[in-house]
Order: C-alpha cells, then structure tokens, then sequence
C-alpha cells in the first residue's frame, strides 16, 4: 500500500464530507456500560511527539472543546488487533503466555522499527495523525504475526474487521454535534503537512484494552523489547 496516496485519499474524501456537515457521531464514548474488549499490540509514540500532537489538539479545542480528545497515556500505534473488541470476549478466556510466546517468535528478524509522523488525516468520525514506517520491518512483521496466529490453533480475529497496513493515531473523535465543521477542517488543515517528529520504537505491548484504549481499562499482558 502506497500510504502517502491512501492518506490522502482519506483525507480529501473525509474533510469535503465534514465541513459540509456530513460526519459520523460515536455515541459509544460516553457509554458507561460499553463492554467492549479485545487484545491488542501497539506501539506508543515517545513523550516528545506526543507534546507536538497535544499542541495540534489544543488548537482543535479552540473550536470543538466538546469533542473527545486522547490523552498522552492513551495514544498508540495499533501493529495488530488480535482479537477485536466485543461484547463477547473476556481475558479469562484465553492464557496470555502463549499469546506472548507466540509473539515473540515473531519477533526474530525485527531489529529495529522506525516511524515518522508527518501530517494530519480524517475519517467520517475522527482525525489521525499519519505514520509512516521507514522501511518495510513493521509490514514484514506483521506478516509474520498474521502467519503464525492463523496456523496457532489460538483464539484470533486478525484481519476480520480490516487488514491494518497504516501507522497512524487517533488523536480526536467526534462525540458531539460539531459546532463549526468548517473552521475545524480549516484548522486541521494548518497541520496537514505539519512534521511531529521521528521515533524508533523501544518496546512493543500486549494489552488487553476498550474500544478506545483508555488508559483505566487497559491491562498490559506482555512488554516486547527491540534491539
């Protein structure tokens, strides 16, 4: 997947759609009694590149205070949904040591994973910042995950929703009527092109999380070191 083309994309399709006022509502955030969960790995960016995308969410907030913003704890890079949220599933369903086992024989040829954040994107509900990995290590890794988690035996739903091929963060969803979606799309615009920086990941972790990987809710499994 060519990203910078499939950002674009999203973003020239999502924005004309939002700032006419045709935008999606998640009204699931604000649910108390949502019970949706699943096990993730993920990927967080480091404290310095979180600063310059809490800098961009504070100029949304300007014009959309209302809406839902990711705090720093809550913010990641998805490298694979392993078992998707849902009302159904449970961590006792599962024994997490094989999860991490199998994991780390994926690991063997992952030396080092770099990702560059560069630039704002949209979907119907949310804004992203869009990452960009500098090589193909993250898509050659998760390959191998997709390989060995289908022929495990083990309890898995990768690729059931989507295949995951991005690198980006959801910074912001909607949870409210917008106020002004024209000044929001023009104010994310600013940031369209905007450098938040480089990272080499340090550690990957297993989580059992909510659908918003809010900080509270998230139980880390396994932590995976990188050369």
């Amino acid at each position: 997947m060519n990203l910078t083309e499939h950002y674009n994309q999203l973003y020239t399709t999502s924005s004309e759609s939002i700032a006419a006022g045709n935008y999606s509502i998640d009204k699931e955030i604000k649910n108390e009694s949502d019970s949706r969960f699943g096990i993730t790995l993920l990927i967080r960016p480091n404290e310095e590149i979180k600063a310059k995308m809490q800098d961009f969410l504070n100029e949304i907030k300007k014009t959309e205070p209302e809406q839902y913003y990711y705090p720093d704890s809550d913010i990641h890079i998805t490298v694979m949904s392993i078992i998707s949220c849902s009302e159904t599933f449970r961590l006792n369903q599962i024994s997490p040591n094989d999860y991490i086992q199998l994991i780390c024989k994926s690991m063997v040829d992952v030396d080092k994973i770099t990702i560059q954040f560069k630039g704002i994107t949209a979907s119907s509900s949310a804004l992203m910042i869009q990452g960009f990995p500098t090589d193909e290590t993250l898509n050659n890794f998760r390959n191998k995950l997709r390989e060995n988690f289908k022929s495990s035996g083990l309890q898995q739903s990768i690729d059931s929703r989507y295949t995951i091929a991005t690198a980006h963060a959801t910074v912001m969803r909607f949870q409210e009527k917008l106020h002004n979606p024209k000044k929001l799309i023009e104010t994310a615009e600013i940031f369209r092109d905007y450098d938040f920086g480089e990272f080499s990941v340090k550690n990957l972790e297993l989580v059992y999380n909510d659908w918003y990987q809010r900080k509270n809710n998230t139980k880390v499994l396994g932590e995976f070191c990188l050369r």
